[in-house]
């Protein structure tokens, strides 16, 4: 949509930021355009793309959702707190409430739905993983709770394996139900005739919030229930909120002068250049993202809107720019599309070869088209003209001619199709996916050999080795089982290198540690080499096989370049170059390209680990080179 196909009140429509909420205003809003928010969103919902298409070029990317979470709060509030001036009441006012959540229902249901049905119809057309869960999927999506019922089912936002078709539902529900208490809520606040206890009060809530994730955040494991929870990650919003009601409510000065507006701007350029280090920097797996890592986004978002807003303020033209506006006008059906798309793209694609920069890409330009057109031809009709409004004119349209009865009747068939197609694909649902029943093959090997703990090994070797791996160890444990009978696993799911560490130290402890240790971790997030030398100052003098990583994902790389490093400069380290030795047999992995599936993956790692092993067995007093292609490790 171009400048001139705007009418004058969608002009005014308040440009509220986030992912599920980019306008708190179905119509004309009764308070102005407030300069840079639209370019602020746009570049958080850049990172958030960047981050899951193709990870490597910005790990925090991430951090986007919470930069939408605080403008969402910010300007939510403004809206309700001018509403609430201007209608004179105290206390509840029904009908405000009533009109605020319709004008919500117009901005995100229309949307939601579309990307709901189309990425529906289309999963049970692809097959596969895509249909895993679809069910109470919608359910979250609908009643906007998909946070809470992602973790009653036990589902982790970091699980490389099988990602679910909607995950990114998660934030919109956190924010809708934000959006569903705090209207009720704000009125009494607003009784307190402090302003200073107001802003307190709002500023007290989102530190309990963020001490209640860095309280509750696990040292090692998996950070779902912290990252998805309302109660843990409401901070983002109630900073906003406070920030708004800081600027309604108390005193501006009369005029801003050159002085107020350089150091607002100030306050502006240093807090964006903060969450451009943190996006840099960040990582998903980092204990301390968690433990105040996003709290500190928070606040520099909030630094960015208070002096970006600022009248006069040059950052807020800057963030004007039309490309980045245009953007963020759209950045709710972006966010919604990104990743429905990468999904159904990767899993059609998995065994054609395209290399996941190709997928990423062409997920960009679909998701990015498909947004645009929601945009224009979905989402602005409702919010100009309302549910009823929108419909009567489609019908009118569709009256008019013979061509718009033929678009009308298309459009219908379409819609009921659709619904059909989702319908059918939730019933369809395969109850575990390629990866997960590999994984879980491998889970029942390891639970029926702990069953027979005295059966006789037929062949030596497997009594002597400790291995310790995530859910690509799993996947593989009947074969590991076969080729080395009496290896001991530990393999679980999600598991992180920075793990290891307690793992083997607590096996020493226990006297079960055995003189060769097969270490398989480095799928589900990067590492330190300062983890790894804990590791070597753990096992002593047994040796140690470090197994690398085939994923992709933005850490391989560097977590391979360094396990091969640190496995030459050790005379008793060897690379199992399981990234080389699966490369030429792709099709021997899950739609994942991550865990074997089937027996033949895991014979491909079995002989991977064999020739490490053999290489250790073997070690001469001299020089060598291994198979990873680098210069020869001193002995």
């Amino acid at each position: 949509m171009t400048p001139h196909d705007r009418s004058p009140s969608a002009a005014r429509d308040l440009p509220v930021a986030a992912p599920g909420s980019m306008d708190p205003a179905a119509g004309p809003s009764r308070i102005g355009r407030l300069a840079g928010l639209d370019g602020l969103r746009a570049l958080a919902v850049t990172g958030v793309l960047l981050f899951h298409l193709f990870p490597a070029l910005l790990p925090g990317g991430f951090l986007g959702v919470d930069v939408f979470f605080v403008i969402s709060g910010f300007l939510i509030t403004t809206l309700l707190v001018r509403e609430h001036t201007a209608s004179g009441r105290r206390g509840i006012d029904a009908a405000s409430l009533a009109r605020f959540w319709v004008r919500r229902a117009r901005r995100l249901l229309p949307a939601l739905a579309v990307v709901v049905l189309v990425s529906g119809a289309v999963a049970l057309l692809i097959g596969g993983d895509s249909l895993l869960g679809l069910g109470w999927q919608i359910v979250g999506a609908a009643t906007f709770s998909y946070n809470w019922l992602a973790l009653a089912d036990g589902t982790s936002y970091f699980e490389q394996g099988t990602p679910e078709l909607f995950r990114i539902l998660w934030s919109l529900a956190v924010e809708e139900q934000f959006y569903l208490l705090w209207p009720l809520a704000l009125p009494f606040l607003l009784l307190v005739r402090s302003r200073g206890i107001r802003i307190g009060v709002l500023a007290a809530l989102a530190a309990a919030s963020a001490a209640a994730m860095i309280v509750l955040a696990p040292g090692t494991g998996d950070p779902t229930r912290v990252y998805f929870g309302t109660d843990t990650h409401a901070f983002g919003l109630l900073l906003g909120a406070a920030l708004a009601v800081f600027r309604e409510l108390w005193p501006a000065p009369p005029a801003w002068s050159l002085r107020l507006r350089f150091w607002a701007s100030t306050l502006a350029l240093g807090s964006l250049a903060g969450l451009v280090v943190l996006a840099l920097t960040m990582t998903e797996d980092a204990p301390w993202t968690y433990r105040g890592g996003l709290a500190l986004v928070a606040l520099l978002s909030a630094g960015v809107i208070a002096g970006g807003v600022v009248p006069g303020s040059w950052l807020g033209r800057a963030l004007d720019a039309p490309p980045l506006r245009w953007v963020g006008e759209r950045s709710y059906g972006i966010y919604l599309w990104h990743w429905p798309v990468f999904v159904l793209l990767d899993d059609a694609l998995a065994d054609s070869g395209w290399s996941s920069w190709v997928i990423g890409c062409a997920a960009t330009v679909l998701a990015v088209g498909a947004a645009a057109a929601s945009y224009r031809w979905v989402e602005l009709p409702v919010r100009r003209l309302g549910f009823r409004g929108a419909a009567a004119r489609s019908v009118a349209a569709f009256r008019g001619s013979r061509a718009g009865a033929i678009r009308g009747s298309a459009v219908v068939a379409a819609t009921l199709a659709a619904v059909l197609l989702t319908a059918v694909a939730v019933a369809h649902d395969p109850g575990r996916g390629e990866a997960e029943q590999q994984i879980a093959a491998g889970r029942d090997a390891l639970d029926s050999a702990a069953e027979t703990p005295d059966e006789p090994a037929p062949l030596p070797g497997g009594d002597q080795i400790t291995a310790v791996g995530d859910s690509v160890m799993l996947a593989v444990a009947p074969a590991l089982q076969e080729a080395f009978p009496g290896i001991a696993v530990d393999a679980v799911v999600s598991r992180q290198m920075r793990q290891a560490p307690e793992l083997l130290q607590a096996m020493e402890d226990a006297g079960t540690l055995r003189p060769i240790v097969v270490l398989g971790l480095g799928t589900n997030g990067s590492f330190e080499r300062d983890t790894v030398e804990r590791v070597l100052d753990i096992i002593g003098d047994r040796q140690l096989v470090l197994v690398n990583v085939q994923a992709p994902r933005g850490w391989t790389d560097g977590n391979n370049a360094l396990l091969a490093r640190i496995a030459q400069e050790r005379r008793t380290v060897d690379l199992c170059n399981w990234q080389a030795a699966i490369a030429p047999h792709l099709d021997l992995l899950a739609k994942d390209h991550i865990h074997a599936d089937g027996p033949g993956g895991g014979e491909v790692y079995v002989e991977a680990l064999t020739a490490s092993l053999q290489r250790l067995a073997e070690v001469p007093p001299m020089l060598r080179t291994n198979d990873y292609g680098l210069a020869p490790r001193p002995s």
